[in-house]
């Protein structure tokens, strides 16, 4: 099998968080795909195109660069030689992307550049269909979930130390409908692939699941 670790979950489930540390202390490469797609989101954005024009969209990312440059504790996303990091996680991007994601041509366009950065060398790739569609070889596959209730308070926290004004209720209804969305959908929806290993994060602190996954990644090696 390949040196790839899959994690795929929901929003707000923990995914980033234990990609990125898990990817530290195996010395790997980390890709948080879902950056990408608030980026194909915020050129949607940008160029004030209909969220209904599927054709013009995906022509658009197709004719996009999005690069990814990483260090060992941070990764910025470069869009047509822009540094867009900062900008992907606005209130206007949260309510579009689920619907940007959706999108079959974005998805392809998407995960080929995925699917390239990773034959690269060994990687840790968080999403919604990782160990599904990405990275079907992978040596291991997650799939991590938490409440919801848990997952907004999360997200909730998040926001108030951007310095951002929200409702935790608001959050959880979001949450919802995104799960329903990425569920649905009829192109690569979230699911967690037969061989995945499921870890619940509700009352699990972050770093034990990480101390987790690496045990999981070396009981494999």
């Amino acid at each position: 099998m390949s040196s790839q670790i899959a994690i795929d979950g929901p929003v707000a489930s923990g995914k980033s968080t234990v990609g990125r540390l898990t990817s530290q202390s195996l010395g790997w490469r980390f890709l948080d795909t879902g950056l990408m797609y608030r980026a194909a989101t915020w050129l949607t954005l940008s160029e004030k195109l209909p969220l209904q024009d599927t054709e013009s969209i995906t022509n658009l990312i197709n004719q996009s660069h999005l690069e990814l440059e990483m260090t060992d504790k941070t990764h910025r996303l470069l869009v047509n030689g822009t540094d867009v990091t900062s900008d992907l996680r606005s209130p206007l991007i949260d309510n579009s992307v689920s619907a940007v994601s959706r999108i079959v041509g974005v998805r392809i366009a998407l995960v080929k550049k995925q699917k390239d950065i990773a034959s690269t060398g060994p990687i840790v790739m968080v999403g919604r269909d990782i160990g599904t569609v990405v990275l079907p070889n992978a040596m291991l596959k997650i799939f991590l979930y938490a409440s919801v209730k848990i997952r907004a308070e999360r997200r909730y926290r998040e926001k108030i130390e951007r310095g951002e004004s929200c409702v935790l209720s608001e959050i959880q209804e979001t949450l919802l409908e995104r799960d329903r969305s990425d569920s649905e959908r009829d192109d690569s929806p979230m699911i967690a692939a037969i061989d995945s290993i499921k870890i619940d994060s509700t009352n699990l602190p972050l770093h034990n699941v990480v101390e987790r996954v690496v045990h999981l990644f070396k009981s494999k090696s």
